[in-house]
């Protein structure tokens, strides 16, 4: 992965609008020999090589190289896939258990609501029993809450009831457009950090919240490609830029993705994970569409950790004819 840590001025003039930085790994402008280089806490870092290089435009680079993808680290959990599956919509249990498999996820989300809580193993809420715990840390969902209340009580009762304490807080009081609650979020997850969990919160792209949520304790921030179950993909992509920017949390996006495409995208954004459900249940073959997200999602971390082509505003030969002609006069 190759990040911009400062750019001359005349530089950003000749070339337009200025690269992005990254937060995480920005310090101060220092010669290039005496740069320290600060990589994200997230990768492991005894297995990441590191080079400096400065391009022509006297623009300092820092790559970070690995012989293996990093693994995603939440919390104090690592995982090795940074796609997570949502469990609805499936048109079975056994399709949704056959699909999680084939998707190589390790994190599964499940909606409170969908769960049988009672110990009574209601057939007709036995979501849990297709759901194997030592494959998959099950990530409760509070999905259908309408406020604070609602969502913590929720966290407390699927805790209660022996679930894991991780939960995604997801809290959207219109039923039309499902768009989370930012002041409602905001507030349950204050009281559910206190209180132990660890919480991954469904937000709108909005870098304030997200700056807010991570003051708060949350383990993640989790802002939304486009509405839940739209298959719309990235309409906000300029606020997660500025999400991922600022974040000193893994930033997973959330909702709306229903390509695989739009999962490498996100991945080549820097977005840390990405969840899926909706585009991987309605499909005529869950289980194919499972794998072909977690392609998508691999190759876009893979070029990501790699480092991007960078983007010109001319033209430039793959055989420039003046390096044919040095070649042949030699």
């Amino acid at each position: 992965m190759v990040q911009v840590k400062s750019c001359h001025p005349e530089a950003r003039r000749r070339r337009g609008t200025p690269p992005k930085l990254n937060k995480r790994s920005r310090g101060p402008s220092l010669p290039l020999e005496m740069t320290p280089l600060r990589i994200p806490s997230y990768y492991c870092k005894s297995q990441i090589r590191t080079s400096r290089i400065r391009s022509r435009h006297d623009c300092e680079y820092v790559a970070v190289m690995s012989d293996k993808p990093a693994k995603l680290k939440i919390a104090d959990r690592e995982f090795t896939s940074r796609l997570l599956v949502g469990t609805g919509k499936f048109s079975s249990n056994e399709a949704m258990r056959d699909a999680l498999l084939a998707s190589g996820t390790e994190i599964v989300t499940v909606a409170l609501r969908r769960v049988d809580l009672s110990g009574k193993h209601d057939p007709f809420a036995n979501i849990l029993d297709f759901i194997d715990p030592k494959k998959f840390l099950l990530l409760p969902n509070t999905s259908g809450a309408r406020d604070a209340d609602d969502a913590v009580r929720m966290a407390r009762l699927a805790a209660s009831a022996g679930l894991p304490t991780w939960v995604k807080l997801e809290i959207h009081p219109d039923p039309h457009y499902l768009l989370p609650d930012p002041v409602e979020t905001l507030a349950a997850a204050e009281i559910l950090v206190k209180e132990g969990f660890t919480v991954l919160p469904y937000i709108n792209a909005d870098p304030v919240l997200a700056k807010r949520l991570q003051d708060a304790g949350t383990a993640t921030v989790m802002p939304l490609g486009s509405p839940i179950g739209s298959n719309r993909g990235i309409e906000t992509r300029a606020q997660i830029e500025i999400i991922i920017e600022q974040a000193i949390v893994p930033v997973v996006i959330d909702a709306g993705l229903g390509a695989p495409s739009q999962a490498a995208e996100a991945m080549e954004m820097g977005a840390d994970a990405v969840l899926v459900n909706t585009a991987i249940a309605i499909a005529s073959d869950p289980n194919r569409m499972a794998r072909a997200f977690k392609m998508a999602v691999e190759a876009g971390r893979e070029a990501r950790e790699i480092g991007l082509a960078e983007k010109h505003w001319s033209a430039s030969a793959t055989s420039p004819v003046s390096e044919f002609f040095s070649s042949s006069s030699r």
